[in-house]
C-alpha cells in the first residue's frame, strides 16, 4: 500500500468515486450526491479539467477527466 502523498490537504478535498476500493458503494450519503464525511478523496493538483486524486481509504493514485462544464460528480 502507497504512503499518502505529502502534499495531501485534508482542506482540498473531492467527492468522486475511488475506482479500486469503491467504499462509496452503499453509503446512502454518496448514493444521493451528497457531500460525504466518510467517503471523500483528497485532491492532490489538478490541470485544466483533469484531477489528481488520492483516496484516504486504500492510498490509490489516479487520474479523472471531469465532463465539459466542470460537473465532476
Amino acid at each position: 500500500m502507497l504512503p499518502i502523498d505529502p502534499g495531501a490537504d485534508i482542506g482540498r478535498r473531492a467527492w468522486i468515486p475511488c475506482p479500486r476500493c469503491r467504499d462509496h458503494e452503499g453509503c446512502d450519503t454518496c448514493g444521493t450526491g451528497r457531500t460525504c464525511t466518510a467517503h471523500w478523496r483528497y485532491l492532490l493538483a489538478n490541470r485544466g479539467r483533469v484531477l489528481y486524486l488520492q483516496c484516504p481509504s486504500c492510498t490509490h493514485l489516479w487520474e479523472h477527466e471531469t465532463p465539459a462544464g466542470g460537473d465532476a460528480a
